[in-house]
């Protein structure tokens, strides 16, 4: 009214500010009230109890998404000192702390070089850089996972498996089941399933499946960029399926099941490459940055130029160092997530002793410390 009578009203830009890990622990009050809504769960009159499942600080701000079926009933049952779990959840703590501080920490700063700018770099470089941001954010996520749930196990508690080795997939499907499996399976069994699942018409499945990642990339955040992620995504699973049959036919007359693991290992390349782009799209600050990075992968040439001038730029010692160490947690990852989580066998008591003396040692020596938060926590 008084801008009416020309009169300025000045309008203050309003800072909202939001708790953090806000997505986290919506979804998991949000699953208990669904499944006591459906009958599948009897209310708990504790209230005292019904606040720890709520408030579980491990696990608080950046999941695993727990389930009251599978949390909240170990809040009423006795815990006793097991030096055994207390050691294994520190195993597992530790392996974590080594994602986090020693790979993901020291791969930020040249992902923020490259991404902050990328019409100052090539399209190799882009790649690079990248995947390189594909290895920092399974390592910071899947490192606070493995940091909640080791702390959990410390103090008696056990918690869900959030990441299973994902960048060995061979298919997009089976990187969702790999990846985020807390957030993967929230998504199937309250929303994908009640939309209807895969138990309606063809037209329908796909819809559901695109509409339910599409839900995923707003989850993230409400910026255009995690849209277009979780959209891609939506579209990889559906054109699977729609070429499914072509898919069979090609594999039938080349011939695979002669050279299953050749197949498999060119499957989970194919699959690498399309996440990585993914990821691209997911780690980019505006769309505008999508199509600068995109027409510079499209314009890709055979010259190291541009990785060197980046190598020169964020100190070639620190990369060097940071590729190497990047490099030794992707050829060991497969084997030391299964070892930490108790999966693999042990390779002897003095050998077992060594490696997690060098992830301590690496980890006090190579691990970046200050002001660094967890990419998860903003959402």
């Amino acid at each position: 009214l008084r801008g009416v009578f020309g009169e300025a009203w000045p309008v203050p830009d309003l800072d909202v500010l939001l708790p953090m890990g806000i997505s986290f622990y919506t979804f998991q009050t949000l699953s208990y009230t669904i499944d006591v809504y459906r009958g599948q769960l009897q209310p708990t009159r504790d209230l005292g109890r019904f606040a720890l499942y709520v408030t579980f600080f491990p696990q608080l701000v950046a999941g695993p998404i727990e389930r009251a079926p599978s949390l909240l009933p170990q809040f009423f049952r006795e815990v006793r000192f097991d030096a055994a779990r207390v050691t294994r959840g520190l195993k597992q703590m530790l392996w974590g702390f080594f994602k986090k501080l020693v790979i993901a920490d020291r791969i930020a700063p040249i992902v923020d070089q490259v991404y902050n700018s990328p019409a100052d770099h090539d399209g190799l470089t882009i790649l690079f850089v990248s995947a390189l941001f594909s290895l920092q954010i399974y390592c910071d996520f899947s490192g606070y996972s493995d940091i909640a749930i080791g702390a959990a196990r410390v103090l008696g508690f056990d918690l869900m498996e959030n990441f299973r080795t994902p960048f060995l997939s061979g298919s997009i499907r089976e990187f969702w089941s790999r990846w985020h499996i807390s957030l993967s399976t929230w998504f199937r069994d309250y929303l994908y399933i009640p939309l209807g699942g895969n138990r309606v018409v063809k037209w329908r499945w796909y819809f559901n499946l695109f509409v339910v990642f599409l839900i995923s990339g707003l989850w993230h955040g409400a910026n255009w960029t995690f849209v277009l992620w979780g959209a891609l995504h939506g579209a990889y699973l559906v054109l699977a399926l729609v070429f499914t049959p072509f898919w069979r036919s090609v594999e039938r007359g080349l011939g695979v099941h002669r050279i299953p693991r050749t197949w498999r290992f060119l499957n989970v390349v194919v699959t690498g490459l399309l996440v990585l782009f993914s990821w691209m799209l997911f780690r980019a600050n505006s769309i505008g940055d999508i199509g600068i990075m995109t027409a510079g992968i499209l314009d890709l040439r055979p010259d190291l130029g541009g990785i060197h001038a980046l190598f020169i730029e964020m100190r070639s010692d620190v990369m060097i160092v940071t590729c190497g160490l990047a490099l030794f947690f992707f050829l060991t990852d497969p084997w030391a997530d299964r070892f930490v989580k108790g999966e693999a066998r042990s390779p002897g008591t003095w050998a077992e002793y060594a490696w997690y003396g060098l992830l301590l040692a690496a980890t006090l020596l190579f691990g970046q410390y200050g002001e660094t938060e967890f990419i998860y926590f903003q959402f």
